[in-house]
This record gives structure tokens, sequence and C-alpha cells, in this order.
């Protein structure tokens, strides 16, 4: 008996790898069905778009609210003229938040950022904007502050993010990345 094209696809038995058997393959009944399969086109694959989320894109001049991710080099440049600022230099990752970021990884530091940049950062008004980001409790929130992106006057101040709407996802790739790079310098310093 031949499964009608808009049967669901069996699940795989448990335990076992899917693989190219499991893959429902087009044939006679579903040309009948739908006409003809199109044919693949041959020519020149067209160029992807790059998406200022994925990180930087080589040729293109980094900006912190409008192009893609900079590059580490630019990124560390920046880090170290917050760095020069007392208040700032005073930040560094310590006890259970260095071990924390030790043990986490950077991926998984990396999708903490993110999320607590959704969250906290990333709207146009967040709530208790400048009280927002505890001193610590996780290596992101040191982070934040040693980098001045803790609220959105920092993000004014120090990397010329406007207050007052909601972050692009340009932005927020920028803030995550200047975040993950200082947490990865922390680490590396050890």
């Amino acid at each position: 008996m031949i499964p009608s094209p808009d049967a669901p696809m069996p699940e795989p038995a448990r335990g076992r790898v899917p693989g190219p058997a499991d893959e429902r393959v087009p044939g006679p009944a579903d040309e009948r069905a739908t006409g003809p399969a199109p044919e693949p086109t041959t020519g020149p694959e067209p160029e992807p778009t790059a998406d200022p989320a994925d990180g930087p894109v080589a040729g293109q001049a980094p900006g912190p609210a409008t192009g893609p991710v900079p590059a580490p080099r630019s990124l560390d440049a920046r880090l170290d003229t917050i760095a020069r600022h007392p208040f700032r230099a005073k930040f560094h990752l310590r006890g259970r938040d260095r071990v924390t970021a030790e043990l986490s990884g950077p991926a998984t530091l990396r999708w903490h950022a993110r999320d607590l940049i959704a969250k906290r950062l990333a709207p146009a008004a967040p709530h208790k904007d400048g009280k927002q980001t505890p001193y610590r409790g996780h290596p992101v929130f040191v982070a934040q502050h040693a980098t001045a992106t803790c609220c959105r006057g920092c993000l004014l101040r120090w990397h010329g993010i406007p207050k007052g709407r909601e972050l692009s996802r340009a932005e927020r790739a920028y803030v995550v990345e200047v975040i993950c790079r200082w947490i990865e310098r922390e680490v590396a310093d050890g």
C-alpha cells in the first residue's frame, strides 16, 4: 500500500539514527497528484545574503549600531578603551562567577548572554533601566558592567546605541559579542 502524500512520516525506531532509508522519496503517485516534479535549475548559485546576527562578513566595515559584528581585534581595542575607565577596570571574573564561566563553556555563555540581553536590555524601555543588571551572580552580569553594556545609558555613552527604541538584531549581536569577548579574555588571562 502506498502512503498518501499528506500522510505523516513514520518516526524512526528509538536508538536508531535516521538515515536515507527513513526519508520519503516522491514516486509516481505523487506525480499524478501534483504534476511532474520541477526540473532542477542549472547556473550560478545566488550569493547568500548576510544576516548581521550571524557574525562578521569579510570586507564590510564593522559598526556597533548598524553593521555586522566587528572582528575580535577591533573588539579588543574597544574593550581596552573601556577598561581604562576606573569604574570599569574594577570588574574581573572571580570566585563562583569565574568557575561558572570556565565550566559552562563559550557556547552556553553566549546563549545566556543572548537571553539576558533580550529580556533586560533589548526593549525600548527596559524595566528599571540603569539598575537592571546585578553586579555579580553570573559571568554575563559582571561582563556587562565591565564592557558598559549594563543599561541603555551606558550603551549610548560607550557604544553609540541610542535609547528609546528596541535594539535591532545587529545591535543585540554586537552586545553579545562584546560580552562574550570580554569573558573569553578574562578566562584566558587565568
